[in-house]
C-alpha cells in the first residue's frame, strides 16, 4: 500500500512538471508548445480545451516547427477548434510535407488527388503519396500512402507517372531523411 504521503505528492508533482513545460513553452521553445498543444487536445493532465491547443499549436507552427504544422493542420482540416479550412490546411500540410513530415505528405497527396483546399493534380497527388510511402515506417500510414499513390496512378498516362516519379525523387534527393 502507498503511505498517504507519496499519493498527496503525486499531483504536485505532475502539477510542477506542467508548470515547467508551460514555462519553457512561454519563453518560445517549440517542442514544449506542441506538447502542451498534445495536452489540451487529449485532455492529458489537463481539462480538455481546444483553444488552448490550437495557441500553442499556432505559436509553434509560427515558428516552422514541422510538428505544430502538421497538428494545428489537421485541426484546420477536421474544423476541430478553429474553423473548418481546407485551403489552411493544405498551407499547414505542405508546410510539414517539405520538412519530410510522411503523415503530412500524405494528407497532402490526399487533398491533391481530389482537389481539397488545393487545384485537383495527379501528378503532385501521386508525388507526395509516393514520398509519403517511401518515408513512412512500415505500416497503416504507409499501406494508405501506396494504396493512394496507386490510385493516383490508375488516373494517370505513363508520361504523367514518370514526371510524378521523377519530381518525388528530385524532392527526395533534396531533402535529407530526418525521424519524425
Amino acid at each position: 500500500e502507498t503511505p498517504a504521503s507519496e499519493v498527496a505528492a503525486t499531483p504536485a508533482s505532475e502539477q510542477e512538471e506542467i508548470d515547467w513545460l508551460r514555462a519553457r513553452a512561454e519563453q518560445g521553445y517549440a517542442d514544449a508548445q506542441v506538447i502542451l498543444g498534445l495536452m489540451y487536445f487529449y485532455g492529458d493532465g489537463v481539462e480538455q480545451d481546444d483553444a488552448e491547443a490550437v495557441h500553442w499549436y499556432q505559436l509553434a507552427a509560427a515558428q516552422g516547427d514541422r510538428a505544430g504544422q502538421y497538428n494545428l493542420g489537421l485541426l484546420y482540416d477536421i474544423g476541430h477548434g478553429v474553423p473548418q479550412d481546407d485551403a489552411e490546411a493544405a498551407r499547414l500540410y505542405w508546410l510539414a510535407a517539405e520538412q519530410g513530415v510522411a503523415p503530412a505528405q500524405g494528407m497532402l497527396g490526399a487533398m491533391y488527388g481530389i482537389g481539397r483546399g488545393v487545384p485537383q493534380d495527379d501528378v503532385q497527388a501521386h508525388m507526395w503519396l509516393n514520398l509519403a510511402a517511401s518515408r513512412a515506417p512500415t505500416g497503416a500510414l504507409r499501406e494508405v500512402a501506396v494504396e493512394g499513390r496507386d490510385r493516383a496512378a490508375g488516373q494517370m498516362n505513363p508520361t504523367q507517372i514518370a514526371e510524378a516519379e521523377r519530381l518525388a525523387r528530385e524532392w527526395d534527393a533534396a531533402h535529407p531523411r530526418e525521424p519524425y
